[in-house]
């Protein structure tokens, strides 16, 4: 079953972000991290479930999958992945979804 991936308007920001600012020092570092993340959610439409379930706050919908030093947060519901955030490990989310 291949599920349908949806990016969050945060996620696409949050993304945006990091590229920008790792792109100060390495715009060829920044790359492949973006590329990285991406390639991340892609492997969400053939198997959402082997992200871990978060631990920060009360819900346990929310799952995560690393790509570099950053957390791919988001959601599985039905056939949809809906990605939520992109996080460094070393932050809190901030949000509660």
């Amino acid at each position: 079953m291949a599920y349908r991936v949806i990016w969050s308007s945060r996620a696409v920001e949050d993304v945006d972000a990091i590229a920008t600012y790792i792109a100060r020092d390495s715009p060829s570092y920044a790359a492949a991290v973006v590329r990285q993340i991406i390639e991340t959610t892609r492997q969400l439409e053939k198997d959402p479930l082997t992200g871990a379930i978060i631990s920060e706050g009360d819900n346990s919908t929310l799952r995560d999958k690393l790509a570099y030093t950053y957390r791919v947060i988001y959601r599985v519901q039905d056939n949809e992945v809906t990605v939520a955030a992109i996080v460094h490990t070393k932050r809190l989310l901030g949000f509660n979804e």
